[in-house]
């Protein structure tokens, strides 16, 4: 090993280094970005809980629309891999749209929060702590 070069074990642990000290970066603003969705908030309106009504009427439309339309795609997913024997991306996508919009708009309809959820569905992405 000569004076002004580093050797290559050097420079390997230098960029070992940099990559976890980049990735323990990476998490913390992951982490940041996430929000639990189920939290207890003791300050509570009661002019909310008469909005909340019109709300529940309207979230329970939407849902029962979105779950009527994914039922029939599981039923015809459910044919397509008895078929074909595998799934299609389509007919999947839309049970997860059903399933993150029952998600997204439970806190409110159970007066967990009285943040109002979007009436139509979002995209939102839930994810389970490993």
């Amino acid at each position: 090993m000569n004076g002004g070069t580093p050797s290559r074990f050097a420079t390997s642990r230098f960029m070992h280094r940099g990559l976890i000290q980049y990735s323990s970066e990476l998490i913390r603003m992951c982490n940041d970005a996430k929000k639990q969705l189920f939290v207890y908030e003791h300050d509570a309106g009661r002019l909310e809980l008469l909005v909340r009504i019109l709300y529940w009427i309207l979230i329970g439309i939407v849902a029962w629309v979105y779950g009527l339309i994914a039922g029939i795609c599981l039923i015809i997913q459910w044919f397509h891999i008895l078929i074909l024997g595998n799934r299609n991306d389509a007919l999947s996508n839309v049970a997860k749209g059903y399933l993150e919009y029952m998600v997204h708009v439970m806190g409110y309809v159970y007066i967990m929060t009285d943040k109002r959820p979007d009436i139509m569905p979002v995209a939102v992405k839930i994810y389970e702590e490993l």
